[in-house]
């Protein structure tokens, strides 16, 4: 049987060195050297305004009144630059510094972006803040820890859906920038005058005076069972990370990079690998609207009907949908497929339903695949860290270390966590002394928290595997461990395409339980109309019957109690933000659902709940 044709690309790191270090720690890094990068990203964007000022550097729909989107609106590199100068010299004449940062608290959009450049260029951090903390939250729990946290000094918001959160949380002696609307009792300063304001030499000065240890932002982690951590990000971690991503991905600067994109910049995939790549290689970005959820996924379709992307990132619900249109969409497949040498998921993982699907789209249309890359990061990391070898790529790869990160392999327990050392290792978290020095080990590892395993203990350039989280495994009443990341995996592939994400039980129980959040597609297998109660639905005959079903064809292959879903129960409240349940990249947090869902675990356990299924005996 030949091997499958994929569309070239290169992979820039295939061999590694491994060398032991104490009883049960191995130390693995690229035979590559990691090559010299700018001293803060501002350069970049300083260099791409010179060589190609009238390129596109970033462009989103204008907003209609109606509240559908029209054509695109585009700013220059050249026009990047000078306004990012003017809203540098608003920030110096405020006095706005580390200890009085500017905190964003809207979505993506191009007054955004503009403004995170301008605090750049003046070395003010900026503190990109989930949307969802301030339009979903009922409490603002999350976002009062925000500014607490940073003390900020000016606050940004797009528009008056963010009003009532600024009246409930921003000091009255903390200015509030916005691009349009007004907040009750407060004056508000105009984005445009903000922009407008005449760059004098002191901004000139005051890039110069930044430096590699200057910090650009602060990113707050999603959080589990604590308030979330304001990770400090430097220009030289930022700048580190991008050289390395180069020399990992040498696609990225091949050709013209544009990307599509809805990735929130709040969190490290979209605002530091994606954003950053843009302005590092002087790319095209074109915000998408719309996000892998039955109400925005067609803006995302439309928008890959009309751009076509180099690279493509998403994460696994959004290649899911793209998965499924394709299969009947045209346009779609000829205009997303045309140029694409790069598919690159994270956040979770990625079914291989799913990545069949694709592939068979992507042969139909252009006779080759597409290559699904994929690696392993953290906020902490930059967010760029481990990353594949070869287009071979099967779901939980991870693949070898970047160039000039040397990865820490530490035994604990039956599992290898994985730690992390180097240029664009963050040096810790913004106030908050203890928790930093709790986060490296002795020797200046971070620790992960992450467990891997190898794909091939005989060959170890085809580098690591993912095998869960150290924290989220647990014991079975019997001291039978439960390693949960690739039982979670095992489920959501047996369960394609119905199953969006689970959550083990059975901490010192005797059986694994399994609470499911199941994705729309129950809705059409329910036979009810789109309306009917999602409890309903759930609880239907043919979801009963379908889940049955799934639950059966995973005991046949169960191996004894660890790795045996003795019950399963589907869930018809979907998981929070504001009981962390969910991150901000869409993943679902093990140990908060488990915290706030205690009394669902324990009626699993206890036959005091209506069981949707239980695997058969005889199964």
């Amino acid at each position: 049987m030949s091997s499958p044709k994929f569309r070239p690309l290169t992979f820039g790191v295939r061999r590694v060195a491994l060398r032991d270090g104490a009883k049960g720690v191995h130390y693995l890094h690229a035979e590559q050297q990691l090559k010299d990068f700018p001293t803060r990203m501002t350069d970049r964007l300083q260099h791409w305004a010179t060589a190609a000022p009238e390129r596109s550097f970033m462009a989103r729909r204008v907003k209609l009144a109606d509240g559908s989107t029209g054509d695109w609106r585009h700013v220059s590199y050249a026009q990047a630059w000078a306004t990012a100068r003017n809203i540098a010299q608003g920030l110096i004449n405020r006095g706005l510094s580390a200890e009085r940062p500017v905190v964003i608290l809207s979505e993506n959009d191009l007054e955004h972006a503009l403004l995170a450049l301008g605090c750049m260029v003046a070395g003010v951090p900026f503190v990109p803040t989930s949307p969802p903390y301030s339009l979903i939250s009922q409490d603002f729990d999350k976002l009062k820890h925000v500014l607490r946290t940073v003390t900020p000094g000016m606050v940004f918001a797009a528009d008056e859906r963010y009003a009532r959160a600024i009246e409930a949380t921003v000091a009255a002696d903390c200015e509030v920038l916005m691009t349009s609307g007004k907040v009750n009792g407060r004056s508000v300063t105009s984005f445009a005058d903000l922009a407008a304001i005449p760059a004098t030499a002191s901004v000139d000065a005051a890039m110069q005076a930044t430096g590699p240890d200057t910090i650009v932002k602060f990113l707050f982690t999603s959080g589990s069972t604590k308030m979330p951590k304001a990770v400090i990000n430097t220009n030289r971690m930022w700048c580190a990370n991008q050289q390395q991503m180069s020399q990992s991905m040498p696609v990225l600067a091949e050709d013209p990079l544009v990307l599509i994109d809805w990735l929130p910049w709040n969190h490290t995939f979209g605002g530091n690998h994606n954003f950053g790549m843009v302005v590092f290689h002087g790319g095209t970005l074109y915000i998408d609207d719309g996000k892998p959820t039955p109400a925005l996924i067609n803006e995302t379709l439309r928008n890959l009907r009309e751009i076509a992307p180099t690279v493509y990132f998403n994460v696994p619900t959004g290649f899911e949908a793209i998965a499924n249109a394709m299969k009947t969409d045209d346009a779609l497949r000829a205009k997303l497929l045309s140029r694409v040498k790069m598919f690159f998921y994270a956040g979770a993982a990625l079914a291989q339903p799913i990545w069949d699907s694709l592939y068979e789209s992507q042969e139909r249309e252009v006779g080759e695949r597409i290559v699904m890359t994929t690696g392993l990061g953290m906020t902490e990391s930059g967010p760029f860290g481990i990353f594949v070898t070869n287009p071979n790529v099967r779901a939980g790869d991870l693949g070898v270390p970047t160039p000039g990160l040397e990865l820490k392999l530490v035994a604990s327990g039956d599992k290898t966590e994985v730690r992390y050392r180097g240029p664009n290792i963050t040096p810790g978290y913004w106030r908050a002394q203890v928790e930093t020095s709790e986060a490296f080990d002795e020797e200046g590892f971070f620790c992960t928290g992450d467990a891997v395993k190898w794909i091939d203990e005989t060959d170890i350039h085809l580098g690591l595997k993912f095998d869960g989280r150290i924290a989220e495994d647990f014991k079975l009443a019997t001291g039978t461990f439960v390693s949960v990341g690739p039982l979670r995996g095992k489920i959501i592939a047996a369960g394609a395409p119905y199953i969006q994400d689970v959550v083990l039980t059975g901490l010192n129980l005797k059986e694994v339980g399994a609470m499911v959040f199941p994705t729309q597609a129950v809705r059409p297998l329910s036979g009810l109309g789109g309306d009917a109660p999602l409890a309903d639905v759930l609880n239907s005959p043919a979801v009963l019957a379908k889940f049955q079903e799934i639950a059966d064809e995973l005991a046949k292959t169960a191996t004894g109690s660890a790795n045996r879903i003795a019950r399963m129960c589907l869930l018809s409240e979907p998981p929070t933000i504001d009981r962390g349940e969910i991150t901000d990249k869409g993943s679902i947090n093990q140990r908060a659902v488990l915290a706030h869902r205690a009394e669902t675990v324990a009626a699993l356990h206890e036959d005091r709940l209506h069981y949707i299924v239980k695997a058969s005996p005889a199964a």
